[in-house]
């Protein structure tokens, strides 16, 4: 009898965890919509937008740990690896090397732009992030989406998160997890 009393109570508890997830995630959704509609600092242009290969991307505005202002859309024309990372994480961590790299000897040759897009509610400080961007010596811009409104549109719910954009602003492909340098290559190749 005690073992099915054990049991239930671990289902249960199970069912709770699933169920918290749940609402939390719903939570988030809500919260990123409501700081859409109550104009934070973080602006979306209407537009035929959506996450599904051949939809264009949503557009958005933030500012970089540098302090300059970047919209995705003044980016149409170049190709974009759109990234979303933060310090803590080990395959954001193991990733950052090759993609500091593929900046480094063939984005400009491709015409691509790497935004990655630091989850900065997510992560632990701005002395963090700087101590990252500095130990990894990475020469691409970082914006920062300190409202986790950027984060929850293109659903970055596991990290690293990638897209990447063509030159018509439109998604050609999702990663989730790390990428390496002929990786990126390739998916850059594949948008031509």
């Amino acid at each position: 009898m005690p073992k099915k009393i054990i049991g239930l109570v671990i289902l249960a508890a199970m069912i709770a965890i699933v169920i918290i997830g749940a609402v939390k995630n719903n939570t988030s959704e809500s919260d990123a919509l409501n700081n859409m509609a109550l104009g934070s600092d973080v602006d979306f242009l209407p537009t035929e937008e959506g996450l599904a290969k051949g939809e264009k991307a949503p557009d958005f505005q933030l500012t970089t740990l540098d302090g300059e202002v970047v919209t995705l859309s003044d980016y149409q024309g170049q190709k974009v690896i759109l990234n979303f990372w933060a310090t803590w994480c080990p395959p954001c961590r193991a990733e950052m090397p090759h993609m500091q790299n593929y900046f480094e000897e063939q984005a400009e040759e491709a015409n691509v732009v790497i935004l990655a897009v630091n989850l900065t509610t997510e992560d632990k400080g701005l002395k963090k992030i700087e101590d990252f961007v500095e130990e990894f010596e990475l020469g691409f811009s970082i914006p920062m989406d300190d409202k986790g409104a950027v984060g929850s549109t293109y659903q970055a719910v596991s990290i690293p998160t990638s897209y990447m954009i063509d030159t018509k602003g439109r998604i050609q492909n999702k990663v989730v997890g790390p990428m390496d340098a002929p990786m990126m290559e390739q998916l850059v190749k594949e948008m031509e």
